[in-house]
């Protein structure tokens, strides 16, 4: 069944691959635009992260062991590397927190994603409402919190897989290609390669095997993880192709 869902996922996970935002960012200022937008989806995975912690292992007292020890240890060893992470001086912290450092260094704003954080607590619509960022990011972040709304781990591990996990180090990949490592990037290059290594020869592989644990034999749960996977593929295609736009706006108003 994973065969068949990966092969009915290729034609978009092509489209990203293959997306026209890598050849547009050719300067910091265009990589100032890419992270402003796209720490957003930084910070939105680590909500589902904690959705499929809550969901699979028990978080509760009095403790009781969850159903399925073997998605436990997955979720488990992954919320290990992305929240609780080494920077390349050795400083633990979240994959989020290591974004922001990346972005300060290179000089990118990063008050929009610190003031929609400070404002989640007004609650998550009037928080994105307040956020001074594109419509295309703000939809990005509800269809995660619309995957995360249905309680069932199965949709909400497809879109992490699929959606995420398994995609980034090809993505990454396509970024890392062409940066050099100077001292405005090296945080950031440090971020992209840390990713590679854990999502490509790591959290890839684990979240699979996960997604194929919780959906078994049930052919709902299949054609439900299916039908999340292309709107979370498709909503990622979106937001590059406005990141894209924004990027290409910038340069024609220069020349």
């Amino acid at each position: 069944m994973i065969e068949q869902l990966l092969e009915e996922l290729e034609p978009l996970r092509k489209q990203l691959v293959e997306h026209e935002l890598y050849n547009t960012i050719n300067s910091k200022e265009d990589l100032q635009i890419f992270t402003q937008a796209h720490v957003f989806a930084v910070w939105d995975f680590m909500s589902m992260l904690k959705a499929l912690q809550n969901q699979l292992t028990c978080v509760e007292t009095p403790w009781v062991p969850s159903a399925n020890p073997t998605t436990r240890r997955f979720i488990n060893e992954i919320v290990l590397g992305e929240e609780s992470d080494v920077d390349a001086s050795g400083k633990t912290m979240s994959h989020y927190e290591m974004y922001l450092e990346a972005m300060n260094q290179l000089g990118a704003n990063t008050q929009m994603v610190t003031g929609f954080c400070k404002d989640l607590p007004l609650g998550l619509e009037k928080a994105l409402d307040k956020a001074d960022c594109e419509t295309a990011v703000k939809d990005f972040v509800r269809f995660t919190f619309k995957a995360i709304a249905t309680n069932q781990s199965h949709i909400v591990a497809a879109v992490f897989t699929f959606g995420r996990e398994d995609l980034i180090p090809d993505m990454f990949i396509e970024l890392v290609k062409g940066m050099q490592k100077n001292n405005d990037l090296d945080k950031l290059v440090y971020y992209l390669e840390r990713h590679i290594e854990l999502d490509g020869d790591e959290h890839g592989p684990i979240s699979l095997q996960m997604v194929k644990e919780l959906c078994g034999n049930d052919e709902l749960k299949w054609q439900e993880a299916l039908a999340y996977s292309k709107e979370a593929l498709q909503q990622r295609i979106f937001l590059w192709d406005n990141i894209a736009k924004q990027i290409q706006e910038k340069s024609s108003v220069l020349c």
